[in-house]
């Protein structure tokens, strides 16, 4: 069949059946396979192509021909424009159900298992109202007004924001006057096209046990006239406000934050408390976004590891230490390795404020620092970011083959290809996998999986 039969611009009929690990719908139409964003398993609906290939289109919804059982009304006025959420339109249970079928399907495909031990997603303790931590970028309107929001889909059309109902309701009260005061000071807004302007992101973080805030701008350049007033200002008018910040980015770039951060009144973190400990928490490191979800995934680890205070732990890309600290609680010795030399000074300090003294932090690539140890551990817990672990941590792993190994993930077609490396020829069994719903109303699923060096069992 050739692409005659399809053209861009062309209204079909669809069935949807299936989604991605994006988001989107996934149906089919002439034994070609159609990818549509806000649409749900179950939907018939007429689409739009906007981009053919020969075996595959991209389309946009016209029209809902008959809803599928599992489509509600998102919470959000803006939702079916806003980039920051995919599934609001998705009742809860069936993203979870969606979630983990996407986890089985990446192990199936990617990593080659057959019937993976894949566990039902760990629900979040509320699909609502859960992220600690917001990054928004600025922008200005045709009228001039100082904007902050998240981009439209696929676009970088900004969606102005006054609230958002997935982060800390505590944090809504903030935007409008952070944005009101911007404008009052006259500070320029950064633009992306001709890298002008001083302003690029709005920051807000809180502590969800300790009510702690923390706002940060993210700047071009130093200079923001008036900057220590106007955070005087807020320090004084918003009672939770604990630090006032300037992150700076000077780079051409999608990264969010710079190298350096200074603090310009109060302190330069917030504490949380997690897993029974507190930690410190800056702007621009690590944390995870979902602090009871975490904190359950962490529960779920210490079950399954039956710790028993004699192991020796190693933390791969342990960041501030938000699970090495819980887990040194209960083992003979723990080491952390941290790429981030800004991470591990705040993984030390959160040690020390913890009086946790069994436990040793080391900056550095793992890839470089794993093969270096000079003590093999029992245990190795890793926490690589998306991309998956450097093939030379796979292979100095293979090497030395620590009795368990726990893998958590944030990206599961990358798990599952570093699975399938672990598991060739028996050295490890995969036991278990514990998807984690730490971002509702999206696609993204995180998950922990258990290996077991396969002579053990």
């Amino acid at each position: 069949m050739t692409n005659s039969f399809w053209k861009q611009g062309e209204l079909i009929e669809v069935q949807i059946t299936d989604t991605t690990d994006t988001g989107d719908g996934v149906g089919r139409s002439h034994e070609r396979v159609v990818f549509v964003p806000d649409t749900v398993p179950g939907d018939r609906a007429i689409v739009r192509l906007v981009h053919v290939k020969s075996n595959y289109a991209h389309a946009k919804l016209k029209q809902i021909l008959q809803p599928s059982i599992h489509r509600i009304r998102p919470s959000c006025i803006v939702a079916d424009k806003c980039g920051g959420c995919q599934w609001q339109h998705i009742d809860y249970e069936y993203q979870l159900e969606a979630k983990r079928n996407q986890v089985i399907q990446a192990l199936e495909r990617i990593g080659g298992f057959v019937q993976p031990p894949v566990d039902l997603v760990l629900r979040a303790a509320s699909p609502l109202g859960y992220r600690n931590k917001v990054t928004y970028p600025m922008g200005v309107s045709a009228t001039g007004n100082v904007q902050t929001g998240y981009y439209q889909k696929a676009s970088h059309q900004l969606i102005n924001l006054n609230q958002c109902p997935v982060q800390d309701p505590r944090l809504n009260s903030l935007l409008a006057g952070i944005k009101q005061d911007i404008q009052k000071q006259n500070w320029a807004i950064y633009n992306e096209k001709d890298h002008t302007g001083i302003i690029r992101h709005l920051g807000l973080r809180i502590g969800r046990r300790t009510g702690e805030i923390l706002l940060t701008l993210v700047v071009k350049d130093w200079d923001l006239p008036g900057i220590k007033e106007q955070a005087q200002e807020w320090f004084n008018r918003y009672p939770t406000l604990v630090g006032v910040c300037l992150n700076y980015n000077s780079k051409r770039t999608n990264t969010i934050f710079g190298r350096e951060t200074r603090c310009i009144v109060g302190t330069g973190y917030l504490r949380e408390e997690f897993a029974g400990l507190e930690f410190q928490v800056r702007p621009d490191t690590f944390f995870q976004v979902s602090t009871e979800t975490a904190e359950t995934l962490l529960q779920v680890i210490q079950s399954e590891l039956h710790l028993q205070g004699t192991e020796v732990l190693l933390d791969a890309y342990c960041g501030v230490g938000t699970l090495t600290l819980p887990l040194a609680k209960q083992v003979h010795q723990a080491i952390g390795l941290e790429i981030q030399p800004e991470a591990v000074e705040q993984a030390i300090c959160n040690a020390q404020n913890n009086q946790i003294h069994n436990v040793t932090f080391i900056t550095g690539a793992v890839e470089k620092l794993l093969p270096q140890l000079e003590i093999k551990p029992d245990i190795v817990l890793l926490d690589p970011p998306r991309k998956g672990c450097d093939r030379q941590v796979v292979e100095t792993l293979l090497t030395f083959q620590p009795e368990r190994i726990v893998y958590v993930s944030c990206k599961v077609a990358t798990l599952a290809r570093d699975l399938k490396l672990l598991c060739e020829n028996d050295v490890y069994t995969l036991t278990r996998v514990q998807p984690a719903d730490f971002f509702p109303q999206t696609a993204h699923v995180e998950a922990a999986a258990f290996l077991v060096r396969s002579q053990l069992l």
